[in-house]
C-alpha cells in the first residue's frame, strides 16, 4: 500500500465516509479506522436526520428551533449553514441509495423533541443510522478508497505548524506504519465510554479529541455532554437507546407511582429539550429511589409500535418486554458530545491541513445542548464542506486562527511511580463526578483524580491502552471545563450554580500549553 493520500479520513462513521466519498473527487483517500468500517456509533442511530423540506417547514424555522435549544452558545452562521443546506444533503444521501420511509410516495417526516414542525426522516423505521452506515460503507469498499481497518491513530505528525500525516499502530499485529497526506480529517465520533452508562459502542472513546488536543489544536464546548433521557434499563444489560421519536409519536413518561411528570417541569411536556428531561427524570428517580422510570407507549396505536419502532420492540421482546402492551423501563444514558476540535464553517481546526467533522468537531451549531436528530444532518453537511475546502489554493483559503481567549492546560508530567487503572474506574468516577449533574466538590475529585492517573499510567503499547488513555485525558479536560463555567446551561447543570448567567455567554476554548 502506498504511504502518502491526498486525504487521509481517521473513522468510519457517516462523517468519515461522506467525507472519503466526496474527496474521491479530488484525489487518493484512505479511510483508517480501528475496528472494522461498520464499528462506529452511526450504526446505532435511531431516531433519525432532520431537515426542513415538509411544506410547512422551512430552514429558518429549523434555524430557530436549533437556536433555542443550544442555549445561547449556539452560532447562528453555523446554524444558517446546516438547516440551509441541510435539503440539498438529503438529496445527496438519496442519490447514493440512502432508502428514507415514504408514507403514500412521499418522505416521511416524524416529530421529535424541541422541533416546532414534523421534519425528520428516518429509514427502516428506526434503523436510521444503520442503512446510512450500510449503504455508504459499501460504496466506499466498492471504490477507489483504500479502507485499512484495525488501524489506530496514535498521533497526527505537525511540522511547521501544518498536519503533515498520522501514526498508525496495527490492533492487531501491534506493526507502526506512518502515512503522510495533504490534508488530513478527523471523524472519529464522540466518547460516550467515559461514563458507566451509555447508549455509545465501544469504540466511543474519544480518541479523535485526544488526538486534536495533543496535536495542538483548540477545543471547545468540553462542559457539555449530551445524556438521553431514555435508555432502556434493565440490571446487568448494557443501555440500549429508546428513540426520541418514540415520545415524538405520542409515549409519556411515568414515574413509579404510576403518575405522568413532565407537566412540572417544561411547558412541551415529554418533548422537552433532553436536558431537561434528564434532569426531570433524575429527580423523579431519586423521589422514589428507584433506579429507573417508565415510557408509556399506551397512546400509539399497537402495530403502529412494531412497524414503526422494529428494532425497539425486536430488542425489548428479546428481554421479555412486550412494547405492544408493557411499559418500558428507562433512565438516561450518556448518549452524545456536543464539544470538540474548534473548527469553522469549513470544518478546518487550529492547525493548518487538519480538518474535523461529525461528533468529534464543535462547529458551533449545538451550542449548550444539541437538538434531536441535528447529528446525522451535522455530519453530512460539514463533512461536504470540508472537501469543498480542500479544494482551494492554500493562497485563497483563509486558516482558523488560534485565539487569544484560549485557556492553557498542561497536562501532568509522566511520573517514574507508573499504576494500572481501569476502564470501569474512569467511567465510575466520570459518571458519579461528571454526569447530569454536577457540583464544584465532585468535579475538582475528578480533576485530581483524572490528573493523577494520567501522570502515573503506564505508556500505552495496544488499542485498549491506547483507549483509556485518551478516554482518562479527555474526562480530564470535561472536567476541568467544567469546573471553569460557573453557571447552568444547556446540557452543563451545575448545583452549586443553577442558574444561568449572561456572564458566562461565550464558549470556554481549550488548548495544550505546550504547544505554540
Amino acid at each position: 500500500m502506498q504511504k502518502h493520500f491526498e486525504y487521509i479520513v481517521i473513522g468510519s462513521g457517516i462523517a468519515g465516509l461522506f467525507a472519503a466519498l466526496e474527496a474521491t473527487k479530488y484525489g487518493s483517500v484512505i479511510v483508517l479506522t480501528k475496528g472494522s468500517i461498520q464499528d462506529t456509533n452511526t450504526l446505532l442511530a435511531q431516531g433519525g436526520i432532520a431537515a426542513a423540506i415538509g411544506k410547512d417547514d422551512s430552514p429558518e424555522i429549523h434555524m430557530q428551533d436549533t437556536i433555542d435549544a443550544g442555549a445561547g452558545l449556539s452560532d447562528r452562521e453555523a446554524v444558517n449553514v446546516l438547516t440551509s443546506e441541510g435539503p440539498s444533503r438529503i438529496n445527496d444521501l438519496i442519490k447514493m441509495g440512502v432508502s428514507f420511509d415514504e408514507i403514500n410516495g412521499r418522505i416521511a417526516l416524524a416529530l421529535e423533541g424541541a422541533h416546532a414542525r414534523p421534519r425528520v426522516l428516518h429509514a427502516g423505521g428506526d434503523a436510521t443510522g444503520a442503512h446510512m452506515e450500510l449503504t455508504l460503507a459499501h460504496l466506499a469498499q466498492t471504490s477507489n478508497i483504500d479502507v485499512l481497518e484495525y488501524a489506530l491513530v496514535t498521533s497526527i505528525k505537525v511540522e511547521s505548524g501544518r498536519a503533515v500525516g498520522v501514526e498508525v499502530l496495527d490492533s492487531q499485529s501491534y506493526v507502526k506504519t506512518q502515512f503522510t497526506g495533504s490534508n488530513v480529517i478527523l471523524a472519529t465520533g464522540g466518547a460516550g465510554q467515559l461514563f458507566k452508562s451509555t447508549t455509545n459502542p465501544l469504540v466511543a472513546t474519544g480518541d479523535g479529541v485526544a488526538l486534536g488536543f495533543n496535536a495542538g489544536a483548540e477545543l471547545t464546548g468540553m462542559e457539555f455532554y449530551q445524556f438521553h433521557p431514555t435508555a432502556l434499563f434493565l440490571p446487568g444489560i448494557r443501555p440500549f437507546l429508546i428513540s426520541e421519536a418514540v415520545r415524538g409519536e405520542g409515549a409519556r413518561l411515568v414515574n413509579r407511582k404510576g403518575d405522568f411528570f413532565m407537566h412540572r417541569y417544561h411547558e412541551k411536556l415529554d418533548l422537552a429539550p433532553r436536558d431537561v428531561v434528564s434532569r426531570a427524570i433524575i429527580n423523579e428517580m431519586s423521589e422514589s429511589n428507584s433506579e429507573y422510570v417508565l415510557l408509556d407507549l399506551s397512546l400509539i396505536n399497537k402495530s403502529t409500535r412494531m412497524s414503526r419502532f422494529p428494532t425497539i420492540y425486536q430488542v425489548c421482546m428479546d428481554y421479555g418486554i412486550d412494547i405492544t402492551k408493557d411499559m418500558i423501563p428507562i433512565a438516561p444514558a450518556a448518549h452524545y458530545m456536543m464539544g470538540g476540535v474548534r473548527t469553522n464553517l469549513w470544518g478546518q481546526t487550529t492547525i493548518p491541513g487538519l480538518y474535523a467533522c461529525g461528533e468529534v468537531s464543535s462547529t458551533g451549531v449545538h451550542g449548550a445542548n444539541r437538538l434531536a436528530s441535528n447529528s446525522l444532518l451535522e455530519t453530512v453537511v460539514f463533512a461536504r464542506r470540508v472537501i469543498e475546502n480542500s479544494t482551494r489554493p492554500l493562497s485563497a483559503n483563509t486558516f482558523l486562527e488560534k485565539t487569544n481567549q484560549a485557556i492553557q492546560l498542561r497536562p501532568p508530567e509522566a511520573s517514574d511511580n507508573k499504576i494500572n487503572f481501569t476502564k470501569e474506574l474512569v467511567q465510575e468516577l466520570m459518571m458519579d463526578n461528571v454526569g447530569i449533574i454536577k457540583n464544584g466538590t465532585d468535579l475538582m475529585k475528578a480533576a485530581d483524580r483524572l490528573s493523577s492517573i494520567l501522570k502515573s499510567c503506564i505508556e500505552p503499547n495496544n488499542r485498549s491502552s491506547h483507549e483509556l488513555s485518551n478516554m482518562t485525558l479527555v474526562g480530564w479536560l470535561m472536567a476541568e471545563a467544567s469546573l471553569i463555567r460557573k453557571e447552568s446551561r444547556g446540557a452543563h447543570f451545575r448545583s452549586d450554580y443553577p442558574k444561568i448567567s449572561s456572564n458566562w455567554a461565550e464558549n470556554i476554548i481549550l488548548r495544550k500549553s505546550d504547544v505554540d
